[in-house]
């Protein structure tokens, strides 16, 4: 496979990958960021895959069921025709404690189609990363799989076929719908084919309730409404957390070491995921994200962390898998993400913004108004004691800390959120000295950031170097759409940055070596500023060029490789798909806005 040609499932609690062809080759039981029992997509050898096996004469078509997460993977010889339904259960309990079934398990339904099609199944789990052997054993109602690892793990598979069969790799004749349940758990109740036709359409019912809840828009509604429902699938309703990725180690170039473990809450990305599923209506997840942070701040002058696991843990140690190989040879494989230690000041600003957002979306639904006032008061002592210090900025430099612009913007969005949250309270004593630090560090960027030579915003203080992140900074307020020095500073990053309409997030070297892919929101930040300086038809042509980089389910990774468009990075990436919304609902509303206007005249 020479592309990330694959679909994610989950259920809120955790996810898989699944192939083009239907092998299942990445899931981490029971929660996203626990080991792997599949893991394929790291070393193709070692890591471990449940693959659905057809002749060579049966043609796959892969998509998603319309409006859901259930992945419908087809394959036919024109008389033989069989599907697979792979999804993992998420559906509204039906007991009174208002609850959502989303337990660690896979369901992969074989519906019948026409004639009598076969397959055969390599079932090869590796549990704990594949650190040990793995062996599989029959039971009366199950297969069991033990790790040789000295910690105790088991995963069990379910079966209407013949478990010897499956075992063996034997071909199966299929007659009737039959199914696979993968689960982490031993089940009580025997499971069924009834029963988990029973879980597909609950679970359908579910995505399809989610989906309606999600306004309908006249342009891009179908790439608008799967990269919701991805953003949604990456979010942990436990604790309200949410995941860069679904995955661990995937190259931002093959063969290199940029490989970075994204199962964790970033603030950053998350901030940005929340505002964005605000905008579709989706508040519970928004009020979810909020608790999430109210709980990481016991202590009014506690300084955020740039990212953290999704059950708050605050330590993430990296290590290195050495035994895997990695995606394509692209080695190390690393869980744990050393980053959590940086300072990033653009933090405070990012999520302040998203506090703001939505008490001006659901005021009248804010249960934690006094809890997010201390917060914000929190914020503002923060970023006035810090937002003159460097840090190590968006990009998460390895090396010296640098006075990065795009920080200095966000510390002045902290304040200038702060100050509107501090009117919706009615606080006014507080605004005086607020609206002082902010215009401080507004001057303070136009000062030190604009580089005359470049007739632009840099990427810090003193620099040469344009950085995509700066593009942000007209989004959040800082600077009109029309200033000159904004538009100038667009213009530059085209001719500096662009290549064939891909961005790079900047040409400098880093920590290690030039960057040699294109990071896919930087594009997505770009197409959005040319549409906001007037550059409309300009910016629709690049925005429809890079929706056919996406891959055949119309998802996007972290980056593209320039040359040849294929998908790098983790997978799927909530960045991506968020700045995909954003450029969509902007392209939309421009055409709802000429049509008005047609119809006026």
């Amino acid at each position: 496979m020479d592309n990330l040609n694959y679909g994610i499932i989950g259920n809120c609690r955790s996810a898989a990958l699944i192939s083009d062809t239907g092998s299942l080759d990445w899931c981490c039981l029971p929660q996203f960021d626990s080991t792997s029992v599949f893991a394929k997509l790291l070393d193709e050898k070692k890591g471990g895959s449940f693959e659905i096996k057809a002749k060579y004469n049966y043609v796959i078509h892969q998509e998603y069921h319309k409006n859901t997460a259930i992945l419908v993977t087809r394959y036919s010889d024109g008389e033989n025709t069989f599907e697979v339904h792979d999804f993992m259960p998420r559906y509204y309990k039906m007991n009174g404690k208002g609850k959502y079934n989303s337990p660690p398990e896979i369901i992969r339904y074989i519906k019948h189609i026409s004639g009598t099609p076969t397959f055969s199944v390599l079932y090869d789990p590796k549990l704990e990363y594949a650190l040990g052997r793995t062996t599989n054993y029959i039971k009366n109602d199950f297969i069991v799989s033990l790790t040789s690892k000295q910690k105790f793990d088991t995963l069990f598979l379910y079966t209407s076929f013949d478990k010897q069969k499956v075992l063996d790799g034997e071909e199966i004749v299929l007659k009737e719908d039959g199914y696979f349940m993968i689960c982490y758990n031993e089940k009580i109740l025997k499971p069924t084919t009834d029963k988990m036709s029973l879980e597909l359409e609950r679970t359908k019912i579910y995505w399809l309730d989610w989906v309606d809840r999600t306004p309908t828009y006249k342009t891009f509604n179908n790439q608008i409404i799967r990269s919701a429902i991805t953003l949604k699938l990456l979010t942990y309703d436990k604790t309200g957390a949410v995941l860069a990725a679904a995955t661990t180690s995937l190259p931002e170039t093959i063969g290199e070491v940029r490989n970075w473990d994204y199962r964790f809450c970033w603030i950053r990305d998350a901030s940005m995921v929340i505002k964005v599923v605000s905008e579709l209506g989706h508040k519970n997840s928004a009020k979810r994200y909020l608790q999430f942070i109210i709980d990481l701040m016991p202590d009014k002058d506690e300084k955020l962390q740039i990212m953290y696991g999704i059950n708050k843990q605050k330590k993430l140690t990296e290590h290195t898998l050495d035994h895997l190989e990695g995606y394509k040879g692209s080695s190390p494989v690393r869980i744990g993400n050393a980053a959590y230690k940086q300072k990033q000041n653009d933090i405070y600003g990012i999520l302040m913004d998203v506090i703001y957002e939505q008490l001006v979306k659901f005021s009248n639904d804010i249960e934690n108004g006094e809890e997010l006032w201390s917060i914000t008061k929190g914020i503002v002592w923060i970023v006035e004691k810090h937002w003159r210090e460097p840090d190590k900025g968006i990009w998460e430099f390895r090396g010296e800390d640098q006075h990065f612009t795009f920080s200095k913007v966000l510390c002045w969005v902290a304040i200038d959120r702060a100050i509107k949250v501090a009117k919706i309270f009615g606080k006014s004593r507080k605004i005086e000295k607020w609206t002082a630090i902010e215009q401080e560090i507004k001057s303070d960027i136009h000062e030190h950031a604009w580089n005359p030579e470049k007739n632009a915003f840099v990427q810090s203080y003193g620099s040469n170097h344009l950085d995509a992140s700066i593009l942000l900074m007209e989004s959040y307020g800082f600077i009109h759409a029309k200033d000159p020095k904004f538009v100038n500073t667009v213009y530059a990053i085209e001719e500096e940055l662009s290549n064939d309409g891909l961005l790079y997030r900047y040409k400098n070297e880093d920590d290690f070596g030039l960057p040699s892919s294109s990071f896919t929101i930087c594009t997505f930040w770009f197409i959005n500023s040319l549409f906001k300086i007037g550059e409309e038809e300009k910016a629709l042509a690049h925005f429809e060029r890079l929706l056919g980089y996406s891959n055949h389910l119309g998802l996007f990774s972290e980056d593209i490789d320039f040359k040849t468009k294929r998908l790098l990075g983790n997978f799927p990436q909530a960045y991506s798909h968020l700045a995909l919304i954003e450029c969509a609902i902007n392209f939309s509303r421009k055409k709802s806005e000429e049509k008005i206007l047609e119809s006026i005249a």
